[in-house]
This record gives structure tokens, C-alpha cells and sequence, in this order.
């Protein structure tokens, strides 16, 4: 199986660093035109410097603060109005801060709500028309594992991704018969900022190492290693590629087989 992306364009949230900016890589490898999205200018020029051109590539960056939806509503309908709309859609934000549940304040969840679902929503209703006209679209979501088995630790990014998992099933419903797919994929324990910062966390709390509290997390992973940006970047590929035009609604787990539940 040849996965090219020649001629298609791409929209990837968060692509500044982890897994957002290795689905950019990933793509532009693959000849797809990306188109960086994320707060921090400066990150994004130099990911964009990195990508791919080979194949006549031309990639682009975007700005805003995802916390701020009117704001991402705003750059990405005029963005869409100059320049056209994109096959591919890869929502990607940063999660929540970690912590229980029953100690959050209704603001951490209202923004967290907004952070993720709200911004999902302003990029999906704005791609869909040209998606719908060309009966082409892939719109990934990456969420989390928590969505088949909920963290402990993460009672907000719980209940937020249940939320974006099932407004999603709900869109691949609605979307099916233009041609536009829509999945989840899962990552579990994968090398980021992000697992460093919840891996510190955890050593704090049970008054550890930092390096016994990473042999603790890789130890209920099948595999024994955390996962490599790239390589939940090559199944967001395949998501995104026609190869899977007959995938969609689905919850894809990239975790090393950590979660207990099929």
C-alpha cells in the first residue's frame, strides 16, 4: 500500500512540538501541503522550516490561543475565505492540567470544554463545505485512552474527552455520505512534554524518583516503552490517507496495548 498525499492539504492544531508536530512531519513526508496551527509563532516558523518540500510542497502557519474560540473561529474563517478549505483536519491541543475530579473548579472544566471541544467545532463547521464538495475529508481528533478507561489523576481531560469521543461519533454519523471521515486516535504513554510533566507530578505525590516513577509507568505497559511521537503519527496517516475510506467512528488506541479493555 502507497500512502501519497500529493496535492492534498492538511490542517494540524498544536503542531508546535509532540505529537502535533510529528503528524506535520509525518504528513509533509507523505506530500501533503500542511498548514501549522498553534499559539506560539515563533515554534511554528521553525517546525514549518523542518517540513518536508520535496514533492513542491507549500506549508503555511497559523496563530491563536485555542483557550480563546472566538479567536480560532475568526483566523480560520478568513483564513478559509483567502485560501480555500482541506482535505485533512487533525485536532490537537494540549490537555488539561492533571488532578481528581472532585477537586476541580466548574472553570476548569467550562475551559477545558471550551479549549477543546468548542475550538474542534469552529475548525470542523469551517472545513466541512469544501470537504463536502470535493466527497473527501478526514477529521482526526486525538484524544485519549481515557475515553475506554478513564485515568486516575485527570478527572477534567476524563470528562472532557468523553465529550469530544462522542461529539465525534456523532459527526462521522452525520458525515458519512460526503465522503468525510471522522476518528479518534488514542495515545497512551507517548515521549512528550506533557508525560514528562504528569510522570514529575506523580513522583511528587508518591514521594519518589522521577526515575522510579518512569519504570513504574512502563511497567503497565505490555510493551515496556513509551511510545514515539512518530509513531502515532504513522497511524494518524493512515486515518487521514484513502486507504481508510471505509474507517470512521472508531476509537484507535496508540498506547502499547496499556489499555485493559478491548
Amino acid at each position: 500500500m502507497d500512502i501519497n498525499f500529493q496535492g492534498k492539504s492538511a490542517l494540524v492544531c498544536g503542531s508546535s512540538q509532540g505529537i502535533g508536530k510529528a503528524c506535520a512531519v509525518e504528513l509533509a513526508n507523505l506530500g501533503a501541503n500542511v498548514t501549522l496551527f498553534s499559539r506560539n509563532q515563533t515554534a511554528l516558523e521553525q517546525v514549518k522550516s523542518e517540513l518536508n518540500t520535496e514533492q513542491g510542497q507549500q506549508h503555511q502557519i497559523l496563530v491563536a490561543d485555542f483557550s480563546n474560540t472566538e479567536q480560532v473561529k475568526e483566523v480560520i474563517n478568513a483564513h478559509v475565505n483567502v485560501s480555500g478549505g482541506y482535505d485533512i483536519l487533525i485536532n490537537n491541543t494540549g490537555g488539561p492540567a492533571p488532578g481528581p475530579a472532585n477537586l476541580a473548579g466548574v472553570d476548569e472544566f467550562i475551559n477545558a470544554f471550551s479549549l477543546h471541544l468548542v475550538s474542534n467545532h469552529h475548525l470542523v463547521q469551517a472545513l466541512i463545505p469544501s470537504m463536502k464538495e470535493k466527497q473527501y475529508g478526514r477529521i482526526i481528533n486525538v484524544i485519549s485512552t481515557s475515553v475506554k478507561q478513564p485515568l486516575n489523576g485527570l478527572g477534567v481531560s476524563n470528562t472532557i474527552r468523553g465529550a469530544v469521543a462522542s461529539w465525534a461519533k456523532t459527526l462521522a454519523n452525520e458525515l458519512g455520505e460526503f465522503g468525510i471521515t471522522v476518528n479518534n486516535v488514542l495515545p497512551g504513554a507517548t515521549a512528550t512534554a506533557r508525560l514528562d510533566a504528569i510522570i514529575s507530578g506523580k513522583a511528587k505525590k508518591q514521594n519518589i524518583s522521577i526515575e522510579q516513577a518512569t519504570i513504574n509507568e512502563k511497567a503497565i505497559i505490555p510493551m515496556r516503552r513509551f511510545a514515539k511521537p512518530e509513531e502515532f503519527a504513522a497511524a494518524a496517516a493512515f486515518l487521514a490517507s484513502p486507504a481508510a475510506g471505509y474507517i470512521t467512528g472508531i476509537n484507535l488506541p496508540v498506547d502499547g496495548g496499556r489499555t485493559s479493555c478491548l
